[in-house]
Formats: structure tokens, C-alpha cells, sequence
């Protein structure tokens, strides 16, 4: 993809410590399973420590530097068998309840239960659910299972709940979807960043250094969120908008660019399509009437708009809260359009990018655990790609199940058209939008089978659990929010009774009538994987596991052969996967940038190499593929290697307060739970600084409501009630209310939320509600 992309050098891709040595004899490098920094670390044995392993530094991986947060630093508390499962359980007839039975049973059972609802009701009334927490691998053969073993349409992942809306304005805007398309170093190298929605602070602490050192090196910080959050506090500018309204916000600041004569006319007329309907649908929210619609000043939309063109690069970064809205893909499609306008997209230290959540997030949506999608991020209703996979499979391209439902529509669906499914590494209990109401789809199913570490709350409602392995007891591979592919490698045995993912789908598929084709050797699969994405989006072909253990993680696409040196693929285009050649305008192997195919400068004259391009030998083309750090520094990954704009309006959320529920619910994280909680929350240090749920509410609020600091408030939306002790504070706007959603039981923030759908991503509202708070009792105090 040699006008797509600009590959890896010899040189590192940002300022860091050199690699130096290795972690210490007898320690084994890996990585943490949380968030989706995918932090390295070692571990090495520790007898006396819970789980029989202890942490210890990771100086010389590039992306956390040896830094940790509280989450990684106590990972292997989960390994300990006291919180977690160790055997098998099956739900008895006679009792109704979970109980410990051999996997011989299990896998018996859970075999008859998808089977009997296929025979009985079709194969789609079998459904799979997955989760951005499993592996490449994993990812992989569950989409394979689902989709060859029982032939099901009906897969999706809880994936669709975090990064959707952004992937699909990625796709739709560059042809591509990769969280950062630069390494997260050279956000500490940009002049200006807005960061949209994320409070990376306490969700992904280890990166808050990039964001200090941008500014001690003289860079602008620009930080978008109804909440004055940690990671707003550092900011040079905080823009604290309604909450649904960042549509509207990135419109206004485009608006004022246009209006300031801002706008790189010579980037957008030679990379860009789509301008002057983008431009005409901007010009439309004028400054004043932004700030009725978000709240925000006037004044402070012109400081933004000076900050972020006065600097010579600039990023915009956003994370849960434009994107998880009903109309997530066109607001992250604005924020990129912003982008695009002002030339701050296709070259180095500039552009567009998502802060993927999961650990991966990234692999995960990548390999075919999605409704619509196969290997290598291609269409699943993309011939070309049904008979590439298929020919990888072994089977007909027209066995192959056409696009099912997407994750919420899937979980409303069971009990229904779908009568029986299998989980693995999701708790959408806890979860899912409209939180009660899945959880009662989940209880009416005919059957249900969860794999998972620990019984969660979705576990515990299942007929058969059994207990698989754990990041520190496995090898595989995770691709981070840069698009770096890292190596987990197994430290510790699991305990006996526990199996691999992988050996589940093995023996399930066994007893299914596919004896072959599942391995439970993860680098077995690995290598299935890069032959299933060869020559996709997503391309793995050039990486292998030693290359990522001996370059500290391999940026994708990275091909088995490049076209460095003339050397075509086949005619094959990587950047869409169509089997035809891609070419620039006036034709292939132009620079589509320009059409004169010259090579674009770094920044003060930065020499092509460290930005990719001159790192290997291009006389021949020899050598592997060296990855791919930085995307489309040359062209973008569309078809005519232009950028789309997106010409989009504000519209409402999709439930507004009104005098029954008359404020704004948003929702988050805090700094020592994650996700549903299913493991955090079996970890005493990180219960001790976040013991539970709370609603966060402003002083105004509270003296109206007569509530004090630890007074049960109940918060109420049309969907269900959650009770939590009020936490006070001016952080927030006086008409907005903040609830993490960690925890199950009457904390459930989940069984608030409103599962509008975006039209295109799917994905829920999570971010916006309407509710009304009130005193749970008289005198109720849950400090």
C-alpha cells in the first residue's frame, strides 16, 4: 500500500528511553489486560503474592514507558483462584442452580443446547456474543466458529458499544479504520490537541504523560466535556458543552474557521472531496446560535478555533463522548471534517484519531466477530472477500452466513428469533443500554453458555459456565489503540480444571461434526489469521509473533510482500481489500497527494525517513514489510486516495429533558474499576478507592433536592431506577448528572440508558438521557 501509508524506519517512532535491555532474567514480558494502551510490563514469579506472580517494570516498551496504573499494577490479583472460577458449572433440573459438573459434561451440554435450537429453530436462532477483551485469535476463531461450525448470521460483540460510531466515520472520511492512524508519541510532539469526550486521566492514566509533555513542550491542550474532569483540569481551554450537543460544537467551530478565512484552501482542493456541501451544512450553525444550542461562549469558539489553526500541527482526539450518541458517526464526522478544512489530516503530527477503550478494541473489531465483517477488515458482503476467507476456510463462499444484527439489536432479539447463545468475555448485564430489559432477554433464552474468568452477573445467569484461561496463563496477540499488534505470552499455569478459549471452540467444534480447523495453539491460529487478512484492510500477512516480540509490536497493515520498490501484489488494492488496483489520480503509482509522485516533507524539513519512507533498502524492495507507524501521509485509503467530508447538521439527542425528566444523565468511568467491573471489582485495593456507585451532581442541584454529601438520591429514566449516594461538586453543569457504570445491583447506571440507535454505526446513546433525581428515602445516607 505504498501511497496509502507511510511504513515503519529503523528510527523510533517518537521521543522515549532506548530499548536497552531486556526485563530481568526469569521475568517474562507481556502486557497488561485492561485498557486499550496495552501497557508492557513484566511478570515474574512470586509465591507469596496472590496469584503468584508480581508486576515489575517495562522500561523499554514505547507506549507507557514502564508506567502503570493502580488497575495493571494489581492485575494479577484476578489470577488468584479465590475470585475466580476453577471448574465447570452446569444448572441442575431438579436444584436451578449452578453446579460443579466435569467438562465432559459441559461441553456436552453446551454442544446439545446449540445444536437443539438450530434443529429446532434454524441455525439463526443460534447467537454468539464476544467481547474487545479477547484476543486476535480468539476474535478469530469465534467468528470462524459462529459463521462455519454453526452457520449463524447472528454475531456481534460488545465492541459496537465502544469504538463503532468512530469506526464508521473513519471508514467513511479515509476508507480505513485504525484508532490512531500516527503513533501515540507524536501527540506529545503536535502544537494543539481537542480532546473530545475522554477523560484519559482515569481511564487511561499512563497516557496522561503525552498530554503533559505536549505542554511543557509549549503545545495547547483543549479539552471538550460537560464535566471539569481531571484530565480537563490540564487544559489551556475547557469547553463544557450540553451533553449531546458536541455535533453542534465541532459545526460552530468549522463555521468560524470558514468565517476567519482559516481554511487550507490548496489541502482541501488537492486531498479532499465533499467541501462545499461540507462547508454550506457548517455555515448554517453560526456561533451564536451554537452557544444557545451547547452553552458554550462565543468567545471561548473563537479561542479554540485561534488555538487550534495558530498552531502549526494540531490533533483532535475524541473518545466515548461524541461518539456514543445517536448520531455518533456524523459528530465524530464533523470533528473530522474540522480536521480536514484546516489541512490538519495526511501529514506528520496531524489529524484525526480515536482513543479506542478495550484492551482490544482494535484487534477485536478487526478479525470477524462482527455482524458484518470477515478477516482482514473486509465486508462480509463483499464477494471478493466471501471467497478470499472462504478459500482460508476450506469451505463454499456460499455457505458462508450473510450480516446479522448488531449487538443491541442482537440482545433484544433473544428469546425471540434467537433461542439460544453463546458468550464469551462480555457482561452485558452490567453493560448493555436499557440494562434490566437485557438482562431479562438473557433469562428467557432456551439456552445460554458463558466462558468467562470470573461468575459474573450475565455468568450467573447462564446453564452451562465454564472457566477459561487469563492474560498472564496465555499467549496471544492484542492490537492497541495505535494499531500496534503486541505479544501477552502465558507467565503462570492456570490453575487445573481451567481451559483456553480456544480449546473450548476446539472441543465444541469437535463434538459438531469439524474435527479439524480449530487448534488450540494461539500461533497456530495467528497464522490463519494472516493468511485470512492478506491483502485486506486490516492486512497481518508480513507480521509474525517473533517480529513482534523483536520490534516491541508490528503497526499494521503490514503485508507478507510490499511495493516498495515497484514489487506489485497481484494487482490487489490493500487499501480496500477489491482485488483491483487502487490509483491516484492520473494513474497507479502516482503520489495521489499531488499526482506528481513526490514525497512530502516532515515538518521544518524533517527528513522523509523518520516520518516513514526511507528506513529500508527501496532499490529492491528487500526485506519484510516494516509496518505501517503513520497512515496516509501519501494519499487517504478511499478509492481516488481522497478524503471525504461530511456534510452533516445538528439534530437533538434522541431524548431530551422535558418537565417529567427534566436533566441530562451522562455516564463513565472511574480511575480504579473498569468496564462492567466482572474483575476489577474482585480486587480489595481498587475497591477500597472505588467501593461503589455514585451520582455526581451539582451544588445548585443539591439544594434544590435538599440533598446532602451521602444522601441516597434516586436516579429514574423512562427505562428503570438506580439509587447512589450523591457525590456534590461543581465539576459539573447544574443541569447534567454523572453515574460510572461499574457496578450491578440498585448502582446500575446501565438500566438508565437509552438505546437509540445510530443509524449507522448502531450504536446506543449511552451518553445522553433524560432522568429526573430524587431523595431515595428520607434521610437515606450511603457514605
Amino acid at each position: 500500500m505504498p501511497h496509502v501509508t507511510a511504513p515503519a524506519t529503523t528510527t523510533s517512532p517518537g521521543p522515549g528511553p532506548d530499548p536497552g535491555p531486556a526485563t530481568a532474567p526469569g521475568t517474562v514480558d507481556t502486557h497488561c489486560p485492561y485498557c486499550s494502551l496495552q501497557c508492557g510490563m513484566g511478570l515474574r514469579p512470586a509465591p507469596g503474592a496472590e496469584g503468584g506472580v508480581e508486576v515489575v517494570e517495562r522500561a523499554a516498551f514505547p507506549v507507557n514507558r514502564g508506567a502503570l496504573c493502580g488497575k495493571g499494577r494489581t492485575a494479577p490479583a484476578v489470577l488468584s483462584s479465590r475470585v475466580r472460577l476453577t471448574e465447570p458449572l452446569v444448572r441442575r433440573p431438579d436444584t436451578g442452580r449452578l453446579e460443579p459438573a466435569t467438562w465432559e459434561e459441559a461441553l456436552d451440554r453446551v454442544a446439545e443446547g446449540l445444536a437443539g435450537a438450530a434443529r429446532a429453530h434454524g441455525r439463526d436462532a443460534v447467537g454468539v456474543f464476544g467481547g474487545g477483551g479477547l484476543t486476535n485469535e480468539k476474535a478469530y476463531a469465534l467468528g470462524k466458529f459462529a459463521r462455519v461450525v454453526l452457520g449463524t448470521s447472528q454475531i456481534d460483540y460488545n465492541g459496537r458499544f465502544c469504538m463503532s460510531s468512530a469506526a464508521a466515520a473513519h471508514n467513511k472520511a479515509f476508507g480505513l479504520d485504525r484508532g490512531l492512524p500516527f503513533p501515540l508519541a507524536d501527540v506529545a510532539r503536535t502544537g494543539c490537541v481537542i480532546l473530545v469526550g475522554s477523560n484519559l486521566a482515569e481511564t487511561m492514566p499512563p497516557a496522561l504523560r503525552y498530554l503533559t509533555e505536549l505542554k511543557e513542550a509549549g503545545g495547547k491542550l483543549i479539552v471538550v466535556d460537560p464535566r471539569r474532569t481531571r484530565t480537563a483540569e490540564q487544559a489551556d481551554l475547557h469547553l463544557a458543552p450540553r451533553p449531546g450537543t458536541d455535533l453542534a460544537l465541532a459545526l460552530g467551530l468549522l463555521h468560524l474557521v470558514v468565517a476567519e478565512g482559516r481554511v487550507d484552501e490548496e489541502f482541501v482542493a488537492r486531498r479532499t472531496t465533499g467541501w462545499p456541501e461540507a462547508r454550506a451544512a457548517a455555515m448554517a450553525h453560526w456561533p451564536e446560535m451554537v452557544e444557545r444550542i451547547t452553552g458554550v461562549p462565543v468567545p471561548e469558539l473563537r479561542e479554540a478555533v485561534r488555538l487550534f489553526c495558530d498552531a502549526e500541527n494540531s490533533m483532535v482526539l475524541t473518545a466515548r463522548g461524541p461518539e456514543q450518541q445517536s448520531k455518533g458517526t456524523d459528530t465524530v464526522g464533523a470533528w473530522i471534517n474540522l480536521c480536514l478544512a484546516t489541512g490538519r489530516a495526511g501529514r506528520p503530527l496531524s489529524g484525526y484519531g480515536c482513543l479506542t477503550g478495550q484492551g482490544n478494541g482494535q484487534g477485536g473489531r478487526e478479525h470477524g466477530q462482527k455482524a458484518d465483517q470477515l478477516p482482514g477488515y473486509r465486508k462480509l458482503d463483499d464477494p471478493a472477500a466471501r471467497a478470499h476467507v472462504a478459500a482460508v476456510w476450506g469451505i463454499d463462499p456460499d455457505a458462508l452466513p450473510g450480516p446479522g444484527r448488531s449487538a443491541y439489536e442482537l440482545l433484544d432479539a433473544l428469546g425471540g428469533d434467537i433461542r439460544a447463545l453463546l458468550l464469551m468475555g462480555s457482561n452485558p448485564v452490567v453493560s448493555a443500554p436499557r440494562a434490566a430489559h437485557i438482562e431479562a432477554r438473557l433469562r428467557s433464552l432456551d439456552f445460554m453458555a458463558v466462558a468467562d474468568v470470573v461468575l459474573s452477573e450475565t455468568a450467573a445467569l447462564a446453564d452451562v459456565v465454564v472457566p477459561v484461561t487469563q492474560w498472564a496463563e496465555e499467549t496471544g496477540t492484542t492490537t492497541n489503540l495505535e494499531g500496534r499488534v503486541v505479544l501477552r505470552r502465558a507467565a503462570v499455569p492456570p490453575p487445573p480444571g481451567v481451559r483456553s478459549d480456544l480449546e473450548v471452540l476446539g472441543a465444541l467444534a469437535a463434538r459438531l461434526g469439524w474435527e479439524k480447523g480449530f487448534p488450540a495453539d494461539p500461533e497456530e491460529v495467528f497464522d490463519e489469521l494472516r493468511r485470512a487478512s492478506a491483502g485486506g484492510v486490516a492486512d497481518y500477512s508480513g507480521i509474525t509473533y517473533r517480529r513482534i516480540a523483536e520490534e516491541d509490536g508490528v503497526f499494521w497493515p503490514c503485508p507478507e510482500e510490499w511495493e516498495g520498490a515497484g514489487r506489485e501484489r497481484a494487482g490487489r488494492d490493500e487499501a480496500n481489500g477489491s482485488g483491483r488496483k487502487g490509483p491516484g489520480p492520473e494513474g497507479a503509482g502516482r503520489n495521489a497527494a499531488d499526482g506528481s509522485g513526490r514525497k512530502e516533507p516532515g515538518p521544518e524539513g524533517a527528513g522523509r525517513d523518520e516520518w516513514g519512507g526511507a528506513g529500508r533498502d527501496e532499490a529492491d524492495g528487500s526485506g519484510p514489510h516494516p509496518g505501517t507507524p503513520r497512515l496516509f501521509l501519501d494519499r487517504f485509503a478511499t478509492d481516488d486516495g481522497r478524503a471525504r467530508f461530511a456534510a452533516v447538521t445538528h439534530r437533538p439527542a434522541a431524548e431530551e429533558p422535558d418537565a417529567d425528566y427534566p436533566l441530562y444523565l451522562t455516564t463513565g468511568r472511574v480511575l480504579s474499576q473498569y468496564q462492567s467491573g466482572a474483575q476489577t471489582r474482585r480486587v480489595e485495593e481498587l475497591n477500597r478507592a472505588a467501593p461503589g456507585p455514585f451520582v455526581q451532581l451539582h451544588p445548585l442541584l443539591a439544594e434544590r433536592l435538599g440533598a446532602a454529601e451521602g444522601d441516597a438520591l434516586a436516579v429514574v429514566s423512562r427505562r428503570g431506577r438506580a439509587v447512589a449516594p450523591a457525590r456534590i461538586s461543581r465539576d459539573i453543569r447544574p443541569d447534567t448528572v454523572f453515574m460510572p457504570f461499574h457496578w450491578a445491583g440498585e448502582g446500575r447506571a446501565n438500566a438508565l440508558t437509552n438505546p437509540a440507535l445510530d443509524p449507522v454505526s448502531r450504536m446506543p446513546e449511552f451518553k445522553v438521557c433524560a432522568v429526573r433525581v430524587e431523595r431515595a428515602e428520607p434521610g437515606g445516607d450511603l457514605r
